[in-house]
């Protein structure tokens, strides 16, 4: 059952419209307190489509829709959440009911993980992520945008689930099976803008701000006029993904561009809010940012003055590995690419700490300190949707690396102190490139989306025209995995390779820690060797194109787990490797 209400302002008046077509009935709302509109008739029931006419102006679907069954321009429909049979009575939350922190996730894209594209048709490939080891799945956004396939960066429904995707009960769907088999979920939210197409929030109110201005316009107003209503309308909407969806953590979008001047910034309220309701929940809730910032006071208590993040993304570590294993400098890599980066990087999180940035152009970012801050609140990476999508033409770390290469970054995220995650594919080396692609009916949208895509890459140096037309259908369907490869020599290899590190991580403790002091990492930029110290575990590896020893400070006793076993042998305080090779060994205690 549902009661109708709505957020306008400014409005003289505001109708409400039940069944909109030839039968519909509108209905004059009463104004309330605070710049609400409410209807006093019955009860609404699950199914009703609906809408709201500002001051006589077009019908337009709900701020805090919950479904939207024939787009993002339609009617909205009441959802009502409880009507749902869950069978995870016993859940007490993700990675044994610890949380998100120190588990393996799992980062997806409900339109490409399978042919299908949808949350049902990712329901049976669970059963090969548990079997790889993944404690939590992470779905890419899924609130409702333009078109049938695109990222889901551009939504304009928060509230709602894609219904090309299934809609809100598939979502409900997904969910429950994936706690049936002992993984929790992570949902990826927008929140710093909306898409260009389907935004309909400035017909009701002050929701965006020309007092600050993020890379898409205006910001989220956070700390102006009317700021009280759009923070709940943001709140409200993280708090409803744990409560009514039994969401286990959220990661949240860029958050640098949440532009808020408050005494409280909205990211500390929602910390202090979402620990109110894990505590009534009974388990736990984590907030995962993605931030540009480099400041570990994104992880720190919000009683600290901190934003009480539980964890953030830590690019830097990628783009350390990356411009180490494949040479490349341009762009963002220019100050990467060193193993003595590499070092910084798994050691103390952050390249950019308060130093020179030349792609910012200025000083950037605050250290981390080993002593207080614990490594698992910072996600390491191998590949992100953004680290593979963003390349002009798609391509995976596995087409530009030797499998040994690619080898070596995945044991040095997955024995990190840091909260591993993978990219849907990483982990057999998947073919498929995962390119840009998007949806959009309005054919000038489209074009500029695509001549904008193109000139971008243009002024890199790419020929505009090998890089693929994000409103082509081939582009989504080049970019959807395929799963059969799995089996298939070099691929099973590297599927076979990811799957013995995460058991190896589970079953040694020292791996897990988080603890960042204890991490020591030794490594010969001539050589281009390395070596991690993770208590009487070595990590080794060989960047080099030949085999080669690498030396050790101390006696190695046992090769726990290696790339190419018969390259991998002992010497006394040295490791011999083949080209690209990497060992996980173990030394005697002095």
């Amino acid at each position: 059952m549902h009661r109708f209400a709505v957020w306008a302002p400014g409005a003289e008046q505001v109708d409400l419209v039940t069944s909109p077509g030839p039968d519909e009935v509108r209905q004059p709302m009463v104004r309330s307190e605070g710049g609400w509109w409410r209807d006093d008739g019955p009860w609404a029931e699950h199914g009703t489509d609906y809408g709201y006419c500002v001051d006589g102006g077009p019908l337009t679907p709900d701020p805090r829709s919950a479904w939207q069954p024939v787009g993002v321009h339609g009617p909205s429909r009441v959802f009502d959440p409880e009507r749902f049979e869950w069978h995870d009575d016993g859940w007490r939350g993700a990675h044994g009911g610890v949380g998100a922190l120190g588990a393996v996730i799992y980062e997806l894209h409900v339109g490409t993980f399978t042919h299908e594209g949808t949350l049902d048709a990712a329901i049976p490939r669970l059963d090969d992520l548990a079997a790889l080891g993944v404690d939590v799945v992470e779905l890419m956004p899924v609130a409702a945008f333009e078109g049938r396939w695109g990222w889901g960066y551009d939504g304009v429904h928060p509230y709602a689930v894609h219904e090309p995707y299934g809609g809100p009960e598939a979502l409900q769907r997904f969910i429950d099976a994936a706690h049936q088999r002992g993984l929790g979920v992570a949902l990826d939210v927008v929140y710093n803008h909306l898409g260009p197409s389907g935004n309909y929030l400035a017909r009701f109110g002050p929701y965006f701000t020309d007092d600050h201005h993020t890379p898409w316009g205006q910001a989220l107003n956070l700390d102006g006029a009317g700021n009280l209503a759009v923070r709940r309308w943001m709140l409200d909407n993280a708090l409803r993904w744990f409560r009514d969806f039994h969401v286990d953590a959220l990661r949240l979008d860029a958050v640098h561009e949440l532009k808020d001047d408050s005494p409280t910034h909205v990211l500390a309220q929602l910390a202090d809010e979402t620990l109110i309701l894990s505590r009534a929940l009974e388990r736990p809730l984590d907030l995962i940012a993605e931030s540009d910032l480099n400041d570990p006071r994104m992880v720190e208590s919000s009683q600290a003055d901190g934003m009480g993040m539980d964890a953030q993304w830590s690019d830097d570590l990628h783009h350390a590995l990356h411009a180490a294993l494949t040479g490349e400098r341009q762009g963002y890599y220019a100050d990467f690419g060193s193993l003595a980066v590499v070092r910084q990087c798994l050691t103390r999180v952050f390249r950019h700490d308060g130093g020179w940035s030349s792609f910012r152009g200025s000083d950037w970012g605050r250290p981390v300190d080993p002593d207080t801050h614990d490594g698992r609140r910072f996600l390491g990476y191998l590949q992100t949707h953004d680290q593979v999508g963003n390349r002009a033409l798609g391509d995976r770390i596995g087409a530009l690396l030797t499998p040994g290469q690619q080898a070596i970054g995945a044991a040095l995220v997955m024995t990190s102190a840091f909260t591993p995650m993978v990219f849907m594919g990483e982990e057999w080396a998947a073919s498929t490139p995962w390119q840009y692609f998007t949806d959009f009916s309005d054919p000038d949208l489209a074009a500029a989306v695509r001549n904008g895509r193109r000139q971008e890459f243009a002024e890199h140096g790419w020929n505009a025209d090998e890089v693929p037309d994000p409103q082509d259908p081939a582009t989504r369907e080049t970019s959807v995995l395929r799963w059969d490869e799995r089996r298939d020599g070099d691929h099973a290899r590297m599927l076979a390779w990811y799957h013995d590190l995460i058991a190896l991580r589970r079953k040694e403790k020292v791996l897990t820690n988080g603890c960042l002091r204890e991490v020591l990492v030794d490594s010969d930029e001539d050589a281009e060797w390395l070596v991690v110290r993770r208590g009487d575990l070595r990590v080794v590896a060989n960047l080099a194109e030949q085999p080669q020893a690498v030396p050790l400070d101390g006696e190695p006793i046992d090769v726990v787990l290696a790339w190419d076993p018969a390259a991998t042998s002992l010497r006394d305080a040295a490791v011999d490797l083949g080209a690209h090779g990497v060992a996980v060994v173990r030394v005697a205690r002095s």
